[in-house]
């Protein structure tokens, strides 16, 4: 299916146009059943985040032109192990410019996320990305996440901290309600070896990106689920 970048001028239509071929090539290469909303969106998120760098630095300057590899698709690594059902809620803690947040939030409509950082000017970003997508289903906090107080199905993050202090930062804020068949709790971005990281976790899930990811940005990259027990 051909979706172009809307609002492209005459003065930038080879980035949109570059921006179209790397949102075919690597998102849609991995999901095929996307909306024409979903795919507007996607496709929008260079331009986006093009724009919001340039004034308020959140992506390294590499990283911004392979958004799409290692930002994107790396976020919807956590859509490989789950698919989020609607009505569910997934925290994103220390979401920085947005990752995983948004793009899970684009790619499951249904499902709320709230996105939480301590740093404003990053919010900052998130709030304008969202604006921008027209995402209806998320809402951010300036905050660290120990001032949140709903629970939710699904905590979300990107490498924040070791796993011994996410699970305290993120303690009680996991739902017992169960509605999924993968357990409530945690889903975390990680790489490398996590041997020493992991080993009081004996219940933590590992799942290796590569498994269904080809490119080699994925080699070490991983999934990591940690499931609550309530007592």
């Amino acid at each position: 299916m051909l979706v172009f970048v809307r609002n492209c001028s005459a003065t930038n239509n080879y980035f949109c146009h570059r921006t179209f071929i790397l949102f075919m090539e690597i998102i849609q290469k991995y999901f095929t059943n996307l909306t024409e909303t979903q795919v507007a969106q996607f496709s929008k998120l260079q331009e986006l985040y093009q724009d919001w760098n340039l004034k308020i630095n959140v992506v390294s300057r590499k990283d911004i032109d392979e958004l799409y590899l290692r930002h994107v698709l790396h976020s919807l690594g956590i859509a490989k192990v789950i698919e989020f059902k609607p009505g569910a809620k997934v925290l994103d803690v220390g979401t920085g410019g947005g990752f995983p947040g948004v793009p899970l939030a684009i790619l499951f409509p249904e499902t709320q996320f709230h996105l939480v950082d301590s740093i404003g000017k990053k919010i900052k970003v998130v709030n304008e990305v969202v604006e921008g997508l027209g995402l209806e289903n998320v809402q951010t906090t300036h905050g660290r996440v120990e001032e949140v107080k709903d629970t939710y199905d699904f905590i979300v993050s990107r490498a924040v901290a070791q796993m011994e202090t996410f699970v305290r930062w993120t303690k009680g804020r996991i739902s017992k309600k169960q509605q999924h068949e993968l357990k409530n709790g945690i889903l975390y971005l990680k790489g490398g070896d996590l041997s020493e990281e992991l080993k009081i976790y004996t219940s933590a899930t590992i799942y290796d990106l590569p498994n269904y990811f080809e490119e080699p940005f994925f080699e070490t990259k991983k999934v990591v689920h940690l499931g609550m027990k309530f007592k």
